[in-house]
């Protein structure tokens, strides 16, 4: 009963209710429309506030400990590891050529941004606090999601290799240079190193942060109708991957949580990271180096699959084991 309140709870939050605006709109082919360039401010925007604010967090919370280190350690790993499950699973389930079923297994493997800023408002509404340091799992579990990724595609089929032979050189160059990897890191850096002080200097910044978000997620709702046509031609055992295996990698958040002693809020955040699937990153990476996996599948199934059920059933869901599993 309690986790059904908190669905309810959740499904009635502006934010959420504007997502499905934006759905409805595309669906119905309206010409409601968000500027292209006022998305991608309003993406900088979330990216610049979030790493900012964890940077200043981590400044308060003084000496970096072995919970901390344990948890930027712990998504690295999964980020690494997570891939060759979802690989396994799409093997055993699905018809999926080799090059595109890696390339959604490095999907999920990553992380979605706007699925973090989403719960993060969800605790921010019932005032549950959380360790500022956890920001720093987001950069962190990009990269090794994609390497996984690739490693898997060529040790597949190694042919994979000689259709881009520039493609490892590319690929790091992509990881090292990636906007939106920069962005989380130097903000989250200036945070730590100028503080309260710092923030106290740019305190406007993050006032229109949940108006911010407001307008994102009616853009992502918008962009996730684009894609809805792409799903005509998926299995549903496609179907069904994009939402079981959020919830496989939720419970392996919430495991690793336990295993390192996070509390209700920053365990909770961890394990939305751990069962969020990436559509930004992974398929800028994947699209240079793995061309030869079908884009049209795996964006669609992480953007208008896995990211509509994290947002809506998820969220409250991971909230609820975090609850029940988490001091």
């Amino acid at each position: 009963m309690e986790l059904v309140n908190l669905i309810q709870q959740n499904l009635l939050s502006p934010h959420l209710l504007f997502f499905a605006l934006g759905i409805i709109a595309g669906l119905l082919k309206s010409d409601l429309a968000i500027p292209e360039q006022l998305g991608k401010f309003f993406a900088i925007y979330l990216m610049v506030t979030i790493g900012f604010q964890g940077g200043v967090a981590i400044a308060n919370a003084g000496q970096v400990d072995g919970r901390m280190a344990a948890t930027l350690a712990g998504g690295w790993l999964v980020g690494l590891l997570q891939p060759f499950m979802g690989y396994f699973l799409l093997q055993k389930t699905t018809q999926l050529d080799k090059p595109t079923a890696a390339a959604v297994a490095a999907h999920y493997g990553s992380i979605s941004m706007v699925t973090f800023v989403a719960a993060q408002n969800f605790l921010g509404g019932r005032a549950v606090p959380y360790a500022g340091y956890i920001v720093a799992v987001i950069a962190l579990m990009e990269a090794p999601a994609v390497l996984s990724g690739l490693f898997i595609a060529y040790k597949a089929d190694p042919s994979l290799r000689t259709h881009s032979p520039q493609a490892s050189s590319q690929l790091v160059r992509h990881i090292a240079t990636n906007g939106a990897i920069l962005l989380l890191i130097g903000a989250f850096f200036i945070g730590w190193i100028t503080g309260s002080q710092g923030l106290q200097k740019v305190a406007g910044l993050v006032t229109p942060l949940q108006a911010i978000l407001l307008f994102f997620l009616l853009d992502m709702g918008l962009l996730v109708a684009q894609h809805v046509a792409d799903l005509k031609g998926f299995s549903i055992s496609l179907l069904l991957f994009g939402i079981y295996m959020p919830l496989i990698n939720s419970l392996i958040g919430i495991g690793v949580s336990m295993l390192i002693g996070l509390d209700k809020g920053t365990g909770f955040l961890f394990t939305v990271l751990v069962a969020s699937a990436s559509y930004i990153v992974v398929t800028a990476a994947m699209r240079t180096a793995l061309p030869q996996a079908k884009v049209a599948i795996y964006l669609p199934m992480s953007l208008a699959v896995t990211f509509p059920f994290n947002i809506t059933l998820g969220i409250p869901l991971y909230f609820s084991l975090a609850e029940r599993f988490l001091l």
